[in-house]
């Protein structure tokens, strides 16, 4: 039994593991692949339309499947990497997600690319939970913050290189490359997690809670469906009212389901706790905003500004390579430690408020203004997101880290793909066209043209002006819940 945790936990806990830096590397390679992959198929989507013959159904199916079943399984794959090793789970995503990549890559039918990419979303939810778990175990408590930061400026690196990885190898290769990609840094993450990485689970050895996973991932994969359905499909349609009810339905008995049991996959005890509740709130705020408005700055970029889509990823980056560089750094975990972290999240997400609202001041001018709005969002996510990460895996207990990045993803799918939906729908209430470019197609003279383009971009301001205003009360309510959380540890 003694082999199952071959890294003595003194080690572990005050001093941190020997490599742990190397390991972190290590970490971030399996999190850059998934991160990429999430972003890179938009650029592909004329490429499978074309050689594919995808229908605009095939296409919204290959990047749903996906989005579907990671979300859904995010809370069962950080339940089992507590329950039957960090490690093994890290690997088992590795090598789903390589498999997966590969029959993607291959694929000469769309029903095969969508099942491939089906199969990613599995291993994307074993990497996604594993990597933050371990994380936790092989860093001191006093190296969390800096380590949180990198992990997730890792995020912040793949959301700006993903379009660009994808146009340059559309360029130079099929669109088969996109994927096929991901297979020898998957083979590297797979030898290095073999032989660095050291075994961790929950001691307890808790019986797994089939039934609680079951419910947890019907409940999400039908709530993320809804949400993504609400846009295309009409928010009163049958559709997206009958998933909603299923989910919703679902999730309730998932909850009285965990109150039963006496070893519960998700402790609903946990929610009592400020700080958690504080900082699930704000991930929520933050990521609705955040998701939502950065879907429509693209749009923006494009549609008003006149970029194409590799220009656009590039006049994009400023922001995720701000996050990088204060993060890899550290300058944003000093700053962090010196404000604390109920301070750290309120200025962070002010900052990131700012930039939204001056995006929006300029929606209709030039890049100078985007630039500044930008710097001012990736300050911001550079002291905020690894202090509310920090704050949801520090209010669970050590051995329950697997389940709490299950929560920490959840909780950013959720609230990213509720953005997208929620600011979509304001845009379109202002904006009644199908789309810009259609709209432009059918205006018969520069003045029609100037006029549609003034529509949309107003319709801009105001969806971006709501993710303002989402990410700063996030900010509010997290700091003063935090805040409170505080004081009541310290009386």
């Amino acid at each position: 039994m003694s082999a199952s945790a071959p890294a003595p936990a003194p080690t572990t806990v005050s001093q941190g593991h020997p490599q742990r830096w190397l390991i972190l590397g290590v970490i971030c390679l399996a999190q850059l692949t998934v991160v990429l992959d999430n972003t890179v198929l938009n650029v592909a989507i004329p490429s499978l339309t074309r050689e594919l013959g995808a229908a605009t159904s095939d296409i919204q199916w290959m990047i749903n499947a996906y989005s579907l079943v990671q979300s859904g399984l995010l809370l069962t794959a950080g339940s089992a990497a507590d329950r039957y090793g960090r490690k093994k789970m890290l690997i088992a995503g590795l090598s789903l997600f390589g498999i997966g990549s590969l029959v993607a890559g291959l694929a000469d039918s769309t029903g095969q690319l969508i099942a491939a990419r089906a199969g990613m979303g599995i291993g994307g939810a074993l990497l996604l939970t594993t990597t933050l778990a371990v994380v936790m175990q092989i860093f001191a408590p006093d190296e969390h913050a800096k380590a949180i930061g990198i992990w997730a400026a890792v995020n912040a690196l793949g959301f700006a290189c993903g379009p660009l990885l994808g146009g340059f190898m559309l360029d130079h290769f099929w669109w088969g490359a996109i994927f096929l990609v991901n297979l020898p840094v998957a083979a590297v993450g797979l030898v290095a997690a073999v032989t660095l990485v050291p075994e961790s689970k929950n001691p307890r050895g808790e019986r797994p809670d089939l039934l609680g996973a079951l419910l947890s991932t019907i409940g999400m994969a039908s709530l993320v469906f809804a949400i993504i359905s609400g846009p295309g499909h009409g928010w009163t349609s049958g559709r997206v009212l009958l998933t909603a009810a299923v989910a919703v339905g679902v999730l309730g008995a998932f909850a009285y389901w965990e109150t039963r049991i006496e070893r519960p996959m998700l402790d609903l005890h946990f929610f009592r706790n400020r700080r958690f509740t504080g900082a699930i709130a704000g991930a929520v705020l933050i990521t609705f905003g955040m998701g939502g408005s950065l879907f429509l700055l693209t749009q923006h970029m494009q549609f008003v500004l006149g970029y194409g889509p590799l220009e656009a990823g590039l006049r994009t980056a400023p922001l995720a390579l701000s996050i990088v560089v204060l993060n890899f750094s550290g300058l944003a975990a000093k700053a962090a430690t010196k404000l604390g972290n109920p301070a750290a999240i309120g200025v962070g997400m002010a900052l990131m408020a700012a930039g939204l609202a001056s995006i929006a001041a300029v929606a209709s001018g030039g890049y100078a203004g985007t630039l500044i709005g930008l710097l001012l969002i990736g300050a911001g996510a550079a002291i905020a997101n690894p202090a509310m990460a920090h704050a949801i895996m520090g209010s669970i207990p050590p051995e329950k880290a697997g389940i709490g990045a299950g929560i920490n993803g959840t909780v950013a799918e959720f609230g990213q793909g509720l953005g997208v939906a929620v600011l979509g729908a304001v845009l379109t209430s202002r904006f009644v066209a199908e789309s810009l470019p259609a709209a432009l197609a059918e205006a018969g003279t520069a003045a029609e043209r100037a006029r549609v383009t003034e529509a949309f971009s107003s319709g801009l301001e105001s969806s971006l002006l709501v993710g303002a205003v989402a990410v700063l009360a996030g900010g509010v309510v997290a700091a003063a819940l935090l805040r409170r959380a505080e004081r009541g540890e310290g009386a």
